[in-house]
């Protein structure tokens, strides 16, 4: 009979060699490998990034005085994450501000002086020279306050990077730097990303990327993810408009759903992208046949003598009651669908 399977936006026609066998007095019940046609697609190696990554350095030096976060922490926007010493900065605000009184209280003694020589002249006491000299000193007074002015305000936004805030709520992925270190303009302080914000990067050869099936979504495999979180389905694809020169590869992205617990940026991903043309022959078990032990994944095999033997095998893609199987049986190989009867077996 024929059946037909639905892997994301790929369409498994499955042509079903043998049906399970049902347990007969004394037998095991088991099934047979499967094997089916599908639409074929090609796999490349990733790696999980964060779309929003920002490195943290120091913009004026000192000595790190104080950490308020370790790595791992997850910080809100605008959280204290490290302070510089800034006691010779507050000095230096300080002093420009007695400065910008000080230009004020000249500006004030320049200002009465100038209207009191404008009097004088307007009755003809003074001459024009003498009005002239009272207001170049008025406008070098008022000149040199906005100067004053400016001073202090860049002390004071000056004396802002001595602390460190987070631009952007995330999680704290590297501290180099400890208590009492000195830092230095350049030098990074911490690594923040946001988690809520993942994509894959793969290369992929220019040679497979004509061969890439239009309009298609991707699948993306997660290795290190329980089984039931492996796969993600239904995912755009965003090809890079350049080819690296050394490699003469493309960068393929393929942005992840927020919310996916245990995936972080430098785990290893695997990306399949559907391509045209062809089919590829696979092998296919019931998810009930499926050992797993520690690290280890298995099938209870059935030889021709009836007796079940545990052989080690490599999974693939999961969809409903069947599972891919990469690597370790053979099509029309018989497996058992108990595998608690089969461990059990002593025949």
């Amino acid at each position: 009979m024929r059946r037909t399977f639905r892997f994301g936006a790929v369409i498994v026609a499955a042509c079903l060699h043998a049906s399970v066998v049902l347990a007969a007095a004394g037998e095991l019940a088991s099934a047979s490998v499967q094997t089916g046609g599908a639409a074929d697609s090609a796999g490349f190696d990733g790696v999980v990034e964060a779309v929003r990554q920002t490195v943290l350095a120091a913009q004026v030096p000192g000595g790190v005085v104080e950490l308020a976060v370790k790595v791992g922490d997850t910080v809100r926007q605008g959280q204290v994450l490290l302070r510089i010493d800034a006691r010779a900065a507050a000095q230096n605000s300080a002093a420009s501000a007695a400065q910008v009184q000080a230009a004020r209280s000249a500006l004030d003694v320049a200002t009465r002086d100038y209207e009191r020589q404008r009097q004088l002249f307007q009755k003809q006491y003074i001459s024009q020279a003498a009005l002239e000299r009272a207001e170049a000193q008025f406008r070098a007074s008022s000149a040199q306050l906005t100067a004053q002015s400016a001073q202090a305000s860049a002390a004071h936004i000056q004396s802002d990077f001595f602390v460190v805030k987070a631009p952007y709520a995330g999680v704290i992925a590297d501290l180099p730097v400890a208590l009492g270190d000195m830092a230095m303009p350049g030098r990074p302080l911490l690594t923040l990303y946001d988690p809520a914000a993942l994509r894959v990067t793969a290369p992929v050869p220019q040679t497979a990327l004509a061969r890439l099936a239009a309009e298609q979504s991707a699948r993306v495999e997660l290795p290190g993810l329980p089984a039931e979180r492996q796969w993600l389905t239904r995912l755009q694809v965003q090809v890079l408009p350049t080819i690296d020169v050394g490699t003469h590869s493309a960068q393929v992205r393929i942005n992840l759903p927020g919310g996916i617990k245990g995936v972080t940026p430098g785990m290893f991903a695997r990306v399949w992208l559907p391509t045209e043309g062809g089919t590829a022959s696979r092998l296919y078990v019931p998810a009930a046949a499926i050992v797993r032990r520690a690290e280890m994944t298995g099938l209870y095999v059935i030889d021709s003598t009836g007796r079940p033997a545990l052989r080690q095998v490599r999974l693939g893609r999961t969809q409903n009651d069947l599972v891919e199987v990469l690597a370790g049986v053979a099509a029309g190989e018989r497996v058992a669908l108990d595998p608690q009867a089969a461990a059990k077996d002593r025949r």
